[in-house]
């Protein structure tokens, strides 16, 4: 910048800006957001909107906007599928809980948390306490940090009250399988594993969820979030919902077409009950968004209900309240359905839950406060933005039998949450566009015709499509062509890639005379009835560095659609090849992550402990087996470990000091980390120790 033009700025500066301390003076009186203006949450169209539509009780506007334009109250949720969820809830409620009693920060009394009354087994809880005042407390700095400790390895879950509602309703079991087909970030695909899971002593269960995001990055976050919890039953895919492919699996050596017990569609949005955390919503409000995302919503439905199983339920959801999103898309489905699909009355499933009915009559409204009741009076310029299937029905009793009052609306001033919509639809037979319909779970599935995913091409004709034989040549096909390895699960060609993103590398099945596996079988002494073939890496060439392990059905899935579906990631990682332990006769050491899985099916290498080993595992830096009791170190020595030094010598390097001192066993020795790291340790021990019992057992 120039002598003149510095000079032309300084002129311009505001009164009162020329000392920079001064200046800072008034920032810091103005707070932390001083320098932005405050969001106005006021929006008349939307007001307008939504009184003409009734969609909030008589008497209880006031109250509804009142609730809109305060904070949301955090929520967390406790994992339920872990073995000590109920030992963290008791951590919680008697710790941490009670040290909340009576305190005040800034002046503002803190409400102690309450849990939901509606989530089962007091394993969700709300608070008045932001985040920000979490992390600038110093009064609340345990509390803080407990939470992130917790919400790390898996146990908590930070969650939006009513975005737990569609996995509970959807009901789903062990032996299910799921498909969640707009997954990301992740919080509802988490419930759903923790479903999978309710019977922890059954390391793979029958069912598996498929989580799929169009977004590629957004499909990284909620890999993230799956590998919390450590599960080998689910697979993260990326596709556009409402065209996401057909699976194929091998039943008794025949192909045929796999179809969902359960599926989420959790569809985008315009998210106006979200007004409370985001909000720009407030400013940025129009029913243009809704206009234009009832089209993709509807498709992403059908697309959803083409896959269900007969008898299977669907759960469709928003964070929006308005109709055209909501009950328009329910309504215009079930109407496509011929007689296929049924609204499910859930009224008393989640008991202590207030919701309204859903609504049967509204109206469409331009962005610029036009309504329309009837789709004859739309001009035919507005026609590429307003459809038909955005109206209610005309005939009263095709309207009266959908039953679009079993919808729920969830209003945020009736227990303080934000704005939801939920349906449940049940499939009673076959979507009347395929050919032949699938058949109740456990019976022999027959193939169907792919039906289309535009419901504009249902108004007009039938829709034709290929039939049963050519999907199973076309199978069959892509496995007999050659072009891939037996047991190479590689991503779409090539021509394909370019539309979704990063290139992902291929999943490779350890094939069964691999010269890999038996020194780990060996040497972990596991079970014969191990599941070896459900192995997997992710490289063709070179060292093999980490061993992922997925569920037979997930084999199943993998091996034959690697040609129709990207998949992100799948399987938990078991096994990781550490050099220093060849000297063991086994380059693998434990994965932290896959203990849970593998544990059922070791005999070998595992220490008993007692309690107090255990609080100097946890509890030390540097925890030598010398420091254990004699019971303990006996086991260590029996198991073939090295000598052991109370400190390593300062003249041998690190690497030579940690081979002669005694190993603290891998997943141990990640444990103690994660442990340590949690401020009042004694308080929080009963949380921590129920983690080491799958690496070394409690006396």
């Amino acid at each position: 910048m120039g002598r003149r033009a510095r000079g032309r700025r300084l002129q311009q500066r505001p009164q009162g800006a020329e000392d920079g301390a001064e200046g800072g003076g008034k920032r810091r009186e103005a707070g932390w957001e001083g320098g932005y203006p405050e969001i106005v949450k006021e929006n008349k169209l939307f007001e307008h909107y939504y009184q003409e539509l009734k969609i909030v009780p008589e008497g209880e506007w006031d109250q509804f906007m009142e609730a809109l334009r305060e904070p949301l109250p955090a929520t967390l949720r406790i994992t339920g599928y872990k073995s000590h969820a109920k030992e963290i809830l008791h951590c919680l409620k008697n710790k941490y809980f009670k040290e909340l009693e009576d305190l005040e920060v800034d002046g503002q009394k803190v409400e102690v948390p309450q849990p939901l009354s509606w989530y089962p087994e007091e394993l969700a809880w709300h608070t008045n306490l932001s985040r920000k005042i979490l992390r600038k407390s110093p009064q609340l700095e345990k509390f803080h940090q407990f939470l992130v400790s917790e919400t790390e390895s898996g146990n908590i879950s930070r969650q939006e009250a009513v975005s737990m509602i569609p996995p509970l309703l959807l009901n789903a079991h062990p032996h299910h399988k799921i498909l969640d087909m707009c997954a990301a970030p992740g919080s509802k695909t988490t419930q759903l594993i923790e479903m999978l899971h309710a019977d922890m002593n059954v390391p793979f269960p029958e069912g598996f969820v498929i989580a799929n995001d169009v977004d590629n990055k957004r499909c990284y976050l909620l890999v993230h979030q799956a590998k919390r919890l450590s599960s080998p039953c689910i697979m993260v895919v990326n596709h556009d919902a409402s065209s996401i492919p057909r699976l194929t699996i091998d039943v008794n050596g025949k192909k045929e077409i796999l179809f969902y017990d359960r599926i989420l569609c959790d569809v985008p949005c315009s998210g106006d009950g979200t007004m409370r955390k985001n909000i720009d919503v407030w400013k940025k409000w129009t029913t243009l968004n809704s206009l234009q995302l009832h089209g993709l919503q509807l498709r992403i439905a059908t697309r959803g209900a083409e896959q269900l199983v007969e008898g299977g339920r669907m759960v469709y959801s928003t964070c929006s309240l308005n109709p055209i999103e909501d009950e328009a898309v329910i309504a215009s489905l079930l109407e496509k359905s011929e007689g296929a699909l049924e609204l499910a009355d859930v009224s008393s499933e989640l008991p202590g839950l207030k919701w309204m009915p859903g609504i049967t009559q509204w109206k469409v409204m331009t962005k610029d406060g036009q309504w329309f009741s009837e789709w004859e009076a739309v001009p035919h310029g507005r026609h590429t933005q307003i459809r038909p299937t955005m109206f209610p029905p005309k005939d009263p009793e095709r309207l009266q039998a959908m039953h679009l009052e079993r919808c729920l609306r969830i209003l945020p001033h009736h227990q303080n949450t934000g704005g939801f919509f939920v349906a449940v639809l049940v499939k009673k037979s076959s979507m009347p566009w395929n050919k032949r319909p699938p058949k109740l779970q456990g019976e022999p599935r027959e193939l169907v015709r792919s039906g289309p995913t535009d419901p504009a091409e249902l108004e007009s004709k039938p829709v034709g499509g290929i039939d049963d034989t050519e999907i199973t040549e076309r199978a069959e096909n892509v496995e007999n062509n050659g072009s891939k390895r037996d047991g190479v699960c590689g991503p779409p060609p090539s021509k394909k890639m370019k539309l979704f993103g990063f290139k992902e590398d291929p999943f490779v099945f350890i094939p069964e005379d691999d010269p890999l596996f038996p020194p780990i079988q060996k040497f972990y002494a596991l079970d014969p009835s191990f599941p070896k073939m459900n192995l997997l890496t992710r490289t063709t060439e070179g060292k093999k560095r980490q061993l992922y392990m997925v569920s037979k059905e997930l084999r199943n899935v993998l091996l034959n659609n690697s040609e129709r579906v990207k998949v992100i990631n799948t399987g938990i990682k078991v096994w990781c090849r550490n050099n220093s332990g060849e000297e063991f006769d086994c380059a693998f050491r434990l994965a932290q992550e896959g203990i849970y899985t593998l544990y059922p099916f070791i005999n070998s290498r595992i220490i008993t402990v007692s309690m107090e080993d255990v609080k100097i595992l946890l509890t030390q830096e540097n925890p030598f087996f010398r420091k254990l009791s004699s019971e303990t170190y006996s086991q260590a020595k029996d198991l073939g470990f090295t000598r052991s030094f109370p400190h390593p010598p300062a003249a041998e390097s690190d690497g030579e000091a940690s081979r002669k001192c005694l190993r603290v066993p891998p997943v141990l020795r990640q444990a103690a980390w994660t442990a340590h790291s949690v401020p009042g340790l004694p308080e929080a021990l009963r949380v921590r120790v129920q983690r080491v019992p799958i690496s070394a057992r409690r006396s």
